[in-house]
């Protein structure tokens, strides 16, 4: 069904049935339905308000169920509401909760479950990295929930009735509705979480609504998830045994896929077109909504001198040569990237970015025009360390960037660490340059644009511009936001907080009687309530 279709009818309250694993023409399920794919990093957090990552959100998704989810496509489907309903002004959403959705301890799933978990997001003593969302979502006194000035019972959301969940927004948001598949906004069990405190998500303790119920969780190790019998649709969910592994060594998770031991793991880098010419039906590269970038540290106090000059910066990122990267180093179809939205954005007009038209000649002797000016060059190198997380991929792009860079003039020592050290010393400003990637959370520009406000709880960076703020804030109410985006990217490429270098495809290997994977969702948002094994 077209999304477009698909708003008119929720937008008049009626309600559609779930896509969930309903097994298509043809398909002959296989006995065993058992599914075990990688993880690079250990999950920080199974707490839908607490966590961060890609691959938690992941792992989310199949333990709890938000208002609404996604198709294989990337269109909304309902979740744990059946439709919801706009109001002439289209500030006010009243969502139609169903009356068989459970807690994994026979709770019934209730309109107060929401109000609580999105007052806990936006409540400063969860302390959460993503309160900021609920702001962005432009619910009702979110910003002054979030500072602290008003308390969390007026943030613009209620329980109508334990069905009904009631939600005001200061502005129409065309696309507030695919906000509502994120993880942040996921409820939680109000009673669960005051029981036992932080231990909340342990095995055992952790109550979900989602089609899935954690049975084990060693962090760093693996995780393991089995069916949740009182899931409103448990019926079609048909993967009965899932486990995802934590190995930090993607050639080694490779080597395990290979020998069967994984359904599912990334390519590591360079190695694609020989595994898609060995293996056609496994190996995969598809659109995903993800940009990777070297974040500077702008911070006033913490970060390094050199680098509050944005010749510095700019010259840094124009000695980077992005079509080595992708061409000779990934090889897995990703693309080089001169900003920061991915271009497959819906509605996204891309600027035109001056250094993205030079050759790479030009652009290296550009950088050390600007290095030498500022007082840096191979007599006096300006010395820099980049953090990057675990991973051969990482290691083998800071390497070269390491080459390009001393080629004009730089020293940089790439300084890798795990994941959960480079994100914590990235929240604190504890770094001078780090590895980062933002994957969209739904498919409309703002999703990353927003990041690089002052209000942004992800702009561990610290850059600031008061127009770039004012742009981002006025296209909350323009009719269409598109040229403010346009000009935010342009602020972000005229003072380069950050040096863009690729925009991600999703490039794995899959094993060919997998189905259900939504490798067509841009996304890439992924349910095991969807997926299934088919006999070979």
């Amino acid at each position: 069904m077209n999304k477009l279709l698909l708003s008119t009818i929720l937008s008049l309250g009626m309600a559609l049935p779930s896509v969930a694993a309903i097994v298509a023409p043809g398909d002959t399920l296989a006995e065993n339905q058992d599914y075990t794919y990688w993880l690079l990093d250990a999950i920080k957090s199974m707490d839908p308000q607490i966590n961060t990552d890609v691959e938690g959100s992941g792992v989310l998704r199949s333990l709890f169920e938000g208002l609404m989810n996604e198709d294989q496509n990337g269109g909304l489907v309902p979740g744990v509401a059946t439709g919801y309903e706009l109001s002439d002004d289209k500030t006010t959403y009243t969502f139609h909760l169903r009356d068989n959705a459970k807690w994994s301890n026979g709770d019934p799933v209730t309109a107060n479950d929401f109000v609580y978990a999105w007052r806990r997001l936006a409540d400063p003593a969860t302390a959460s990295e993503y309160a900021w969302y609920i702001e962005l979502m432009q619910v009702a006194n979110a910003a002054e929930v979030i500072a602290g000035e008003k308390p969390v019972d007026e943030l613009g959301v209620r329980a109508v009735d334990d069905h009904t969940f009631e939600v005001k927004i200061t502005a129409p948001l065309p696309y507030f509705p695919s906000m509502t598949t994120h993880a942040s906004v996921f409820p939680v069990n109000q009673k669960v979480i005051e029981k036992y405190g932080d231990k909340w998500t342990e095995p055992g303790k952790l109550v979900g609504n989602g089609a899935y119920l954690l049975k084990e969780h060693i962090l760093g190790e693996k995780v393991v998830m089995e069916p949740n019998p009182l899931y409103w649709d448990n019926e079609h969910t048909i993967l009965q045994h899932v486990t995802a592994l934590t190995i930090n060594d993607n050639d080694a998770a490779l080597t395990r896929y290979l020998a069967g031991e994984l359904d599912r793991v990334q390519i590591p880098a360079g190695r694609y077109p020989q595994l898609k010419a060995e293996y056609p039906d496994e190996a995969i590269s598809v659109p995903q909504s993800c940009s990777y970038i070297y974040m500077f540290n702008l911070d006033k106090d913490k970060g390094p001198a050199a680098l509050k000059d944005v010749n510095v910066r700019k010259a840094l990122s124009y000695a980077i040569d992005r079509d080595i990267i992708v061409n000779n180093i990934l090889q897995g179809g990703q693309a080089p990237s001169y900003n920061w939205t991915h271009a497959a954005t819906a509605g996204f007009e891309m600027p035109d970015i001056d250094y993205a038209h030079w050759t790479q000649a030009e652009r290296t002797a550009k950088a050390k025009e600007l290095l030498a000016a500022a007082g840096y060059g191979p007599d006096h190198p300006l010395k820099l360390t980049l953090n990057y997380n675990t991973s051969e991929s990482h290691k083998k792009i800071a390497i070269a960037v390491q080459q390009f860079w001393k080629a004009v003039g730089v020293e940089m020592t790439p300084n890798n660490m795990e994941w959960k050290v480079h994100t914590d010393k990235m929240q604190n400003q504890d770094f001078e340059i780090a590895r980062y990637a933002w994957c969209g959370d739904y498919n409309e520009a703002s999703t990353y644009l927003d990041l690089f406000t002052s209000y942004s709880g992800h702009n561990n960076g610290k850059f600031f511009s008061e127009e770039y703020d004012k742009l981002m804030k006025d296209s909350k109410t323009a009719a269409d936001p598109a040229p403010m985006y346009k000009k935010a990217e342009q602020i972000l490429a005229d003072q380069m907080p950050f040096a863009p270098i690729y925009q991600y495809t999703k490039v794995e290997m899959i094993k060919p009687d997998m189905r259900g994977m939504s490798l067509n969702n841009l996304m890439q948002n992924w349910y095991l309530k969807d997926m299934y094994r088919v006999a070979n």
